[in-house]
């Protein structure tokens, strides 16, 4: 079994008591009829949603497909808009408001910016930049390492600095992963 995945059970058990206590918590609040009514109100949101993120992730899809762009961002997007969507269509109050605040832009782009992450981690570089497009490299200046010399480029000053290409700016390429 892959280690994220024995805890699903647990996280199950928890989610379904933490919905039932906020029901409860809500429910003495203001009223059962006003919390089935609020439960109600929340599912069929996320359904009308739902079929509207779907129809928006598979529009941006399609376009990014036929103007040659990686799908990736639209692909995420989408995801992102259909996940928040399926959780406010889902019966409870906790589940709700966490899909409503996935369909929130500002929680939307930082949520869509881990997914890509934890997708570029998972897959190769190929996959990757076939999915999301060149990837953005940052790269901080520190001090020279000094080289290990091999028996080729051994010197009797000390060890050779490294040779620096085209001033050190930045340049766009593709990493190669070997063996994948």
């Amino acid at each position: 079994m892959r280690r994220g995945l024995k805890f699903v059970p647990v996280v199950a058990v928890l989610a379904v008591v933490a919905e039932l206590a906020v029901f409860v918590g809500v429910g003495r609040l203001v009223g059962f009829g006003a919390a089935v009514l609020l439960v109600f109100a929340a599912s069929l949101l996320g359904l009308v949603l739902l079929r509207r993120e779907g129809m928006r992730a598979w529009r941006g899809f399609r376009a990014a497909a036929q103007a040659g762009q990686p799908p990736g961002p639209q692909v995420t997007d989408g995801l992102v808009g259909l996940l928040g969507a399926l959780l406010l269509a889902v019966p409870g109050l906790v589940s709700g408001v966490v899909g409503a605040l996935l369909l929130v832009p500002p929680v939307r782009r930082l949520t869509r910016a881990g997914v890509r992450r934890a997708t570029e981690r998972r897959v190769s570089s190929m996959v990757a930049g076939d999915l999301f497009g060149p990837r953005v490299v940052r790269v901080r200046r520190s001090a020279a390492q000094p080289a290990q010399p091999t028996s080729s480029d051994q010197s009797p000053a000390g060890p050779v600095e490294p040779t620096v290409v085209d001033g050190g700016r930045a340049i766009e390429g593709e990493i190669v992963e070997p063996g994948r």
